[in-house]
């Protein structure tokens, strides 16, 4: 097998590479078709016409941090190589993937001459190991924001982002100046300034309490290197990503009054109370988008419906975090991919149960349930991802899922929620997991996916009828969850670093029943994921 290194360098010098036979290159082009077009736009006529010109300043920025996490994901070499592949669809689909593995069919390598994915994407050198990185005596080695090379000699050394990508951000810094001499409104303008610092410093705190404090912006820019999925060796580094959003006011005034319920909704979590004494913010946004452009870490394979950030525990204690429902994306997926699974998978006397108003109070308040239990350990051994390293995202998510479940079916016995009905949560929620699991259970989310569905399988929350098709017991199904979310916010309370790692790896994977229906759902041609037409055109701009 020729190395990533070694077709980078064939690449370079123009050797001839190898090509896919024609029932590979057929099943690629069967792979890209999985990813349903669906054109990003919304109602532009609800901003002003400064705000419209931002719109184009965004994007270019957003293609900036496009480049840039092709850069920390590939390489830029490897990314050079793909330029060399002639077959349409195998070129087709690394776009997609933003490099030469299958993100929705664990990590695969489909591009020929690519082995398996570096769990340290391009954040660290290829050939260091562990033993190297823990002897490195440096404090900033895990930083969200440094990569590792080796110097001259063949030792590691620590490079601050604003230092690796200095001649890309400083085109970012013009662009920001741009845009904040058009920002008519206080708190985006005040944001995209601390934002332009916090790209030249790798200092996010003042730019995520600023965005924290942007409430009345109908334009918003979610930009930087934020998320750590990428990183699957340590957990530590951060990918760059943009997305453009248009507030959706209507909808988000409709949510806005469960914002303030949080530290109430925080004290019914079914936990030991240890695992629920920190006090969470009430500054936090709950709102409603339709985004209109993705860029970099969110764009790649599967896409984000739902935004939870800032991912700071600092800003968290202090304001909270601001929940962003992307709607149009969420109706997408709903429309495209969740329906036709549930119509092949959930009982006839259920199959009314799945509806988009379940589906969207349950994607809204995983969101919240990120800001819910606590953020650092009970046992002293630091903050959640700290004591879990590698583990934590897994978790995280999985408490996410589970505790948004919870909150739904809470406020729907409350009578706050009035569109839907507990019964609809819970059947659209299993539905929901046969549409997320198809992603895959090697990443964080897939990982929380298998663990939730075999523990609710495990504990008789659904079976199986004669026909195949799933049957939810709504009472096994509400201990279930109770009981799923006890034990995970105990593993993250404790910070159980070691029994979180075993406890994935043996119930973190799918299994062969399972299997068999997303077998099914593949062979009926249902797509598994969405890919857009964005940018100016797709706007009218």
């Amino acid at each position: 097998m020729i190395s990533v290194m070694a077709i980078s360098m064939l690449a370079a010098v123009g050797c001839k590479q190898k090509t896919a036979p024609v029932e590979e290159v057929n099943e690629i082009q069967q792979k890209v078709d999985e990813y349903a077009e669906f054109t990003l736009t919304t109602d532009l006529s609800v901003l002003s016409e400064k705000e419209k010109q931002l719109i184009p300043i965004f994007i270019q920025i957003g293609e900036i941090m496009d480049d840039l996490y092709w850069e920390q994901f590939f390489g830029t070499e490897n990314r050079k190589a793909l330029d060399t592949i002639s077959d349409p669809a195998i070129k087709a689909f690394a776009q997609i993937q933003y490099g030469a593995w299958d993100r929705l069919d664990s990590e695969k390598p489909f591009v020929p001459g690519f082995g398996a994915r570096p769990l340290g994407a391009n954040f660290y050198p290829a050939d260091m190991t562990k033993e190297e990185f823990e002897a490195l005596q440096d404090p900033q080695k895990t930083s969200q924001y440094t990569i590792l090379r080796c110097d001259e000699n063949g030792a590691l050394k620590v490079i601050p982002y604003h230092e690796a990508y200095k001649e890309q951000l400083a085109k970012v810094d013009e662009l920001l100046g741009q845009a904040i001499e058009l920002a008519e409104d206080a708190g985006l303008k005040k944001y995209l300034t601390e934002r332009r610092k916090a790209f030249q410093t790798d200092d996010y705190y003042a730019s995520d309490m600023a965005w924290m404090d942007m409430k009345s912006s109908k334009l918003d820019f979610v930009v930087g290197p934020i998320e750590n999925y990428d990183d699957a060796l340590f957990g530590y580094k951060t990918s760059y990503e943009a997305f453009i959003l248009v507030k959706d006011e209507a909808w988000s005034n409709d949510l806005a009054k469960f914002v303030k319920m949080l530290p109430a909704l925080q004290k019914e979590l079914p936990c030991d109370p240890k695992y629920k004494k920190e006090v969470p913010g009430t500054e936090s946004d709950l709102n409603v988008y339709d985004v209109i452009y993705y860029a970099g870490d969110c764009n790649a394979a599967s896409k984000t419906i739902a935004i939870n950030l800032p991912n700071d525990e600092r800003v968290h204690l202090k304001k909270g975090a601001r929940r962003l429902q992307l709607k149009n994306a969420m109706k997408a997926k709903f429309d495209n991919i969740m329906m036709p699974i549930a119509n092949m998978f959930v009982c006839e006397d259920q199959l009314d149960n799945v509806n988009f108003n379940a589906f969207f109070s349950n994607v809204c308040f995983h969101e919240v349930a990120h800001g819910l239990g606590i953020k650092n350990t009970v046992t002293g051994k630091g903050n959640l991802r700290e004591a879990l390293k590698e583990q934590y995202s897994a978790w995280e998510e999985a408490k996410a899922d589970i505790c948004g479940l919870f909150l739904t079916q809470t406020l729907i016995e409350k009578g706050e929620i009035t569109n839907c009905t507990v019964e609809d949560a819970y059947v659209t929620f299993i539905a929901g997991i046969l549409r997320s699991v198809r992603f895959g259970a090697t990443e964080a989310h897939g990982i929380a996916n298998m663990m939730c569905f075999n523990f609710m399988q495990d504990n008789g929350a659904f079976t199986r009828n004669e026909q195949g098709k799933y049957v939810i017991n709504l009472e096994k199904a509400k201990k279930a969850m109770a009981d799923w979310a006890a034990l995970i916010l105990q593993v993250e309370g404790d910070g159980d670093y070691d029994f979180a790692k075993k406890y994935a790896a043996e119930n973190g994977t799918i299994r062969p029943d399972l299997q068999a229906d997303l077998d099914a759902i593949r062979d009926a041609n249902i797509p598994k994921d969405i890919r857009y037409n964005q940018g100016l055109k797709a706007l009218g701009l």
